[in-house]
């Protein structure tokens, strides 16, 4: 069997120090796959917690780390026409982007435009799909509401601070956990309007009183446990919030009460579990309502995608490291060497 170089882990599992860079199958596309040589993978929080043990991949997906990436289309599927070798393109797979190479839906790729580099296109699957998952397909953000976005400086939420506002929010809040980050995010064009350090501050209160008592429509949550009660204390009537995660913990004091009087949406949401025809929905719709709007940093798209670090993939326990000390303010990213 073909061989290809891969990010492993020894034992399957375990801490940073277990990650090295060693020999795997190649995998081969099905009819309706195609193969894509890697150039560059993005680094999610999912990845820390997969290598801890914590997150297996869907059913059928690899065991390699790694849910986004760009490269070169350099095989195709028996069924295949959409695509040729050579295609640059960027996408996204249940897992096995720490890889050479990857065999991933014709559905869950789409082309590269040539103002974004290898890097750029590789901050965008997970992160902007999540986001826009999050603010607009899932969470349904109207033009003139108000919106809060926490872990406000993390990929995803840099990505929905943007399409918040992008989509016509009137004002959106972020929090962040020190200056540092709440001065970055307030710099982003068309970036959050308000930026509140959750740990010195009471957001709820704060919200509340710039709002004149209304609170947000709309509140993206990855805390849950911890921001839990200011969190219904600064949602409006009717407001949603979409839970993507819950870094504190998963139990929370819950009372009822607001949820009924307030009439209160909370609604869970994930992205890796979905079926393919849900993720192929959202990525079609993504590529149609805001994809074309994003460009690098320095570019002059309405959406920009921060990149935080670049990493060769042989420093991968680094950028690890990097991301398990919540230093980052913007994507991660490793590139194939």
């Amino acid at each position: 069997m073909a061989q290809m170089r891969a990010v492993l882990i020894k034992g399957g599992k375990g801490p940073v120090e277990n990650l090295f860079i060693g020999n795997a199958p190649k995998p081969s596309p099905s009819a309706q796959q195609v193969l894509v040589k890697i150039k560059a993978f993005g680094l999610n929080r999912m990845d820390l917690s997969q290598r801890e043990g914590h997150y297996p991949p869907p059913p059928g997906s690899s065991d390699i780390l790694g849910v986004e990436f760009s490269g070169t289309v350099d095989e195709l599927g028996s069924s295949v026409t959409e695509w040729k070798t050579g295609d640059e393109v960027l996408g996204l797979a249940g897992g096995g982007a720490y890889a050479e190479y990857i065999a991933v839906a014709k559905t869950h790729i789409w082309r590269k435009p040539t103002n974004l580099s290898w890097v750029e296109a590789a901050s965008i699957p997970e992160n902007w799909l999540t986001a826009f998952q999050a603010v607009s397909y899932e969470g349904g953000i109207q033009k003139g509401e108000v919106a809060l976005v926490h872990a406000g400086a993390s990929g995803v939420g840099v990505a929905a601070n943007q399409l918040a506002r992008f989509f016509g929010a009137s004002r959106v809040f972020t929090t962040a956990s020190s200056k540092e980050k709440l001065d970055w995010l307030l710099k982003i064009p068309e970036g959050p309007t308000d930026a509140i350090n959750y740990k010195t501050e009471n957001f709820a209160e704060i919200i509340k009183k710039e709002t004149g008592g209304k609170g947000v429509n709309l509140i993206v949550d990855f805390v849950g446990k911890d921001h839990w009660e200011k969190n219904i204390d600064a949602l409006s009537i009717d407001g949603r919030m979409i839970l993507l995660a819950f870094l504190s913990g998963n139990d929370p004091k819950v009372n009822l009460g607001p949820l009924l009087y307030k009439r209160l949406r909370i609604q869970g949401s994930t992205l890796r579990s979905r079926s393919v025809d849900y993720q192929t929905g959202l990525i079609a719709a993504f590529r149609d309502k805001a994809f074309g709007s994003i460009t690098g940093e320095d570019g002059n798209g309405l959406l920009k995608s921060y990149i935080h670090a670049v990493y060769p993939w042989t420093k991968v326990q680094e950028a690890h490291k990097e991301m398990a000390a919540n230093a980052n303010s913007g994507k991660i990213i490793l590139e194939v060497v």
